[in-house]
């Protein structure tokens, strides 16, 4: 039987949900294997809530923002992109496979965009197979 990835997704409100909800309207064919939390701004996601997915179980985690330039709230986005180039060594040195990470900037006009990262990223993981630490889920 083939395993079906658990990925927490950490999702602006004003871009990368409003794609995915974008990718629902238009019928986009995704895998049902992420389960999205809406943020302000991908900036408010700390390093911990990555990590503590991860130690829990979950097969892999997504943090979508804005485009550079778009943030709504200025510099969000660039916020993100430094903290989670720091974060990547944190996931290596907790024992994680750092392939289990992923950024994306997706705008809420590329619903498409957002389908076909969570079908790449889904058999991605499953090539991967489950997570090795098995947590409280």
């Amino acid at each position: 039987m083939t395993h079906t990835p658990n990925i927490i997704g950490f999702a602006c409100q004003w871009c990368t949900y409003a794609g995915a909800d974008l990718a629902g309207n238009l019928r986009c064919k995704y895998p049902p294997t992420v389960k999205l939390i809406k943020v302000p701004c991908s900036g408010r996601v700390e390093p911990e809530h990555v990590l503590e997915a991860l130690a829990r179980g979950a097969d892999g985690v997504l943090i979508g923002g804005c485009h550079y330039g778009d943030c709504h709230y200025k510099e969000g986005n660039y916020k993100t992109s430094r903290r989670m180039t720091v974060l990547k060594k944190l996931i290596e040195d907790a024992g994680h496979d750092p392939r289990r990470f992923r950024l994306e900037w997706i705008s809420g006009a590329e619903g498409k965009k957002f389908a076909e990262v969570m079908d790449e990223f889904t058999k991605e993981l499953a090539e991967l197979g489950p997570n090795p630490v098995k947590g409280g889920n």
